[in-house]
């Protein structure tokens, strides 16, 4: 609270004679502009309480001379429960066709909770209070309607159109060296498409030129797989080997691996005599 407000005397407005300024962008009620909703029920699937109910129909429209019929939709019916509606604004910022505006009407409440769904009627009553929008600030870029509508026409210029005028940096002239290299590309030579070559290919011999030798024929003999050694000359003659004579094997020698060679004839274990001499064989004489 300011100063100003503390020295002034405090004065009730004595409502309903007075109306209250309310600021422009209050919430008081939804307004419905029946013409510009096509029905698309965005407004609906994006409201948190689900509070707002539309039907609708499709419509076929006659096809001018050439065309083919349109489809259309056409509201049957649009309410809105302001018993559930938490006044959000969600339903205004989606409509992509400005069918929802805010109106600052406030007066409207009922005895019976049921009188408090609108439909489309009573939401069209609730358009003309709707505010008009601020202007744009000066230097504010101009609305996207307003670019579109000054955008140039696409397509082919009519005969009478006058050409757009070049921009500043269009209509100055070239630097000399742009223009002498310019004319140097338009005087190049076509390029002769036949000198073209893939990459890795020789020249092509010009039709002056004599042709060379045919290479000799490669002897299918003299290749050899890997690690082979080279054929012998089919000069010289090749002398045959005597086989060599083989040696018999012992075949007592031929032992299963880890065994250890065979010994000697295996002698008797002797047994310590405990009276101190030799002990006579168990065996007589």
């Amino acid at each position: 609270m300011t100063l100003r407000h503390m020295l002034t005397r405090s004065v009730t407005q004595q409502y309903p004679e007075v109306r209250p300024d309310l600021p422009p962008r209050s919430r008081g009620v939804i307004a419905l502009v029946e013409e510009n909703c096509t029905s698309c029920m965005l407004c609906a699937r994006e409201c948190p309480d689900w509070c707002i109910y539309i039907d609708s129909h499709k419509e076929t429209l006659p096809a001018p001379e050439g065309g083919r019929p349109r489809q259309r939709n056409v509201l049957d019916r649009f309410a809105i429960d302001f018993s559930l509606c938490m006044y959000c604004g969600i339903c205004i910022e989606v409509c992509p066709f400005d069918a929802l505006f805010w109106a600052p009407e406030f007066e409207y409440a009922e005895g019976d909770i049921r009188n408090l769904l609108h439909e489309k009627e009573r939401l069209a009553e609730w358009v003309p209070s709707v505010p008009v929008p601020p202007r744009h600030e000066p230097n504010a870029e101009p609305p996207k309607e307003v670019a579109a509508a000054r955008r140039p026409a696409r397509g082919p210029a009519a005969p009478g159109a006058a050409k757009p005028e070049p921009s500043e940096p269009t209509k100055a002239r070239p630097a000399p060296e742009a223009t002498a290299a310019s004319e140097e590309t338009k005087a190049r030579p076509a390029r002769d498409v036949r000198a073209i070559r893939p990459p890795g290919r020789l020249p092509d011999r010009a039709s002056g030129d004599e042709e060379p030798p045919p290479a000799p024929p490669r002897d299918v003999r003299s290749i050899r797989p890997p690690g082979r050694l080279p054929d012998q000359p089919a000069d010289e003659p090749v002398a045959p080997e005597s086989p060599k004579p083989r040696v018999p094997r012992d075949v007592r020698s031929i032992r299963p691996p880890g065994r250890l060679p065979d010994q000697g004839p295996a002698k008797p274990p002797e047994r310590p005599n405990p009276e101190g001499g030799e002990r006579p064989d168990e065996e007589g004489p």
